[in-house]
């Protein structure tokens, strides 16, 4: 495993020398001892992204020159996709098969942008109609210049790929900072563009603190591009942040996702779509569909399935088979889902089942899935995204009122709605707040179709050709084509 950083090309330690420790979430133990960059090592990496964009020419290359290096480090983390998704569980903590299926997706986003940059060669311009026939016009798209990447630790190596992927298509360079939490996979990513030859500079992958490295790359004038994914609050400091030098920004933050079933569903479907819209990875999912609005003929009825099958979920390491739920990330982040559940009953919510540590589980950060019923609407469990295997079930009488319960949120990520009547889920699915919408599902990613949020929950889109989008700039270059004087000051 590497623990230093990879600026312009090369493995280097801190200027300073800093560390940080990566903790296993379901041992509590020392994975690893990391390096924690400072702003001075934020500041080379910047100038590093800034020469390889300025004078180096990868902006230059053609788009297919440029997909074959994201072909390359698709076929890269291939050929390591069991060994990286290994590391994946030991510093997220998710189960292996999730794991292994995340690599696999990052490994194909790399191969989806490919093609997009090839793309790119056939429709980098487009000619404009003009009026007056003395003058041509176009219209060109053209890659941003240095991008500065700050991901979380929920999805590790796939959130990296959605944001080096487009951006290295585009044509522009990249500084990555992954969560100090989950840092490993994103080390290997870099070992990866090391071997296949990506030129120095263009790529190039700072750990440690957020409050320090992420700040720094916020902060730095020679950073043209921030793209966030995380916390609302922080998503808010960093947009006020770029606001300073007018930084092109994309977040993706929070969600309260609503999940709205109908009373002629198959109860069994429901209850397991409901169960993989808040227990995959466990709970940590800003999209999770953490609401769950059931209809008050069935709701009874589906409560009582799905409070059975919550509580079969098998618990525990991810490297063990059959394991369905594995720790949470961190002591911290243990501790504020508990603070969660403990709120919501303080408030007047019933625990249905779980909200405690499983029994013989003394190490590591494990926490039993949890329903949650009789929430009030305007207790911090219904409004605040928990980020855990937490549920919110509610009964509701009319689809209005459903609609009304869904859309009263400040956040807007995703939503879902399951009916066996198409033109109700479709109408439904229409008067959703939201930038994703699951029609008889919940949490399906596709890398060809668009991630991001109304309201609080963010600005831009990533993934499909939206996600491309977000690292090009447009120029505007107009001719005058005629020989005859323009003559404005010709008496």
């Amino acid at each position: 495993m590497r623990n230093e950083l990879y600026i312009d090309g090369q493995w280097v330690k801190p200027v300073k020398g800093g560390t940080c420790d990566v903790i296993n979430p379901a041992t509590e133990e020392l994975i690893q001892t990391i390096s924690a960059a400072t702003a001075e090592d934020v500041d080379i990496a910047v100038k590093a992204a800034r020469r390889a964009f300025d004078r180096d020419g990868w902006p230059k290359l053609t788009g297919a020159q440029r997909a074959k290096y994201l072909r390359a480090i698709a076929d890269g983390i291939r050929a390591r996709q069991s060994e990286i998704a290994k590391l994946e569980v030991l510093d997220n903590g998710k189960p292996f098969p999730e794991a292994d299926w995340d690599i696999a997706d990052a490994a194909g986003c790399f191969d989806f942008y490919a093609g997009l940059a090839e793309e790119l060669d056939k429709n980098a311009e487009e000619v404009i109609a003009l009026a007056d026939d003395r003058f041509t016009s176009k219209a060109v798209k053209e890659p941003i210049g240095v991008a500065g990447a700050i991901i979380p630790w929920n999805y590790p190596l796939l959130m990296a790929a959605w944001k080096v992927a487009p951006a290295l298509a585009a044509g522009c360079t990249v500084v990555l900072k992954p969560a100090e939490q989950t840092s490993l996979t994103a080390l290997e990513l870099a070992a990866v563009a090391d071997e296949i030859g990506l030129p120095a500079g263009v790529l190039n992958i700072v750990t440690g603190a957020g409050l320090v490295a992420g700040q720094a790359i916020v902060d730095h004038k020679g950073v043209d591009k921030l793209a966030f994914t995380g916390s609302g609050p922080v998503g808010s400091k960093i947009m006020a942040a770029a606001a300073r030098d007018i930084k092109r920004v994309s977040l993706e933050l929070g969600g309260k996702s609503p999940f709205v079933v109908f009373d002629d569903v198959d109860i069994e479907q429901a209850v397991e779509w409901i169960m993989f819209g808040i227990f995959w990875n466990q709970g940590q999912v800003c999209s999770a569909t953490s609401r769950v609005l059931v209809h008050e003929a069935i709701y009874e009825a589906l409560l009582a399935r799905l409070i059975e099958e919550t509580e079969k979920i098998t618990i525990g390491n991810g490297m063990d088979d059959g394991v369905l739920l594995g720790p949470l990330v961190s002591k911290r982040q243990h501790e504020q889902v508990v603070a969660a559940i403990e709120g919501a009953s303080k408030a007047g919510a019933i625990v249905a089942c779980g909200g405690t540590r499983p029994e013989g589980f003394d190490k590591g950060y494990y926490l039993r899935p949890t329903i949650l019923t009789d929430v009030p609407l305007d207790s911090d469990a219904w409004v605040e995204e928990i980020f855990g295997p937490v549920v919110c079930v509610k009964p509701f009488k009319t689809e209005e009122e459903a609609i009304d319960l869904a859309n009263d949120s400040r956040f807007g990520l995703a939503a879902a709605v399951m009916s066996k009547d198409d033109i109700r889920a479709e109408r439904v699915a229409a008067a959703f707040r939201a930038g994703i919408v699951w029609i008889n599902c919940s949490q399906p990613t596709f890398t060809e179709a668009p991630w991001g949020g109304y309201k609080e929950s963010g600005i831009g889109r990533e993934l499909g050709r939206w996600g491309l989008e977000n690292y090009l700039e447009t120029k505007q270059i107009t001719k005058y084509v005629t020989d005859k004087p323009w003559g404005w000051y010709i008496k």
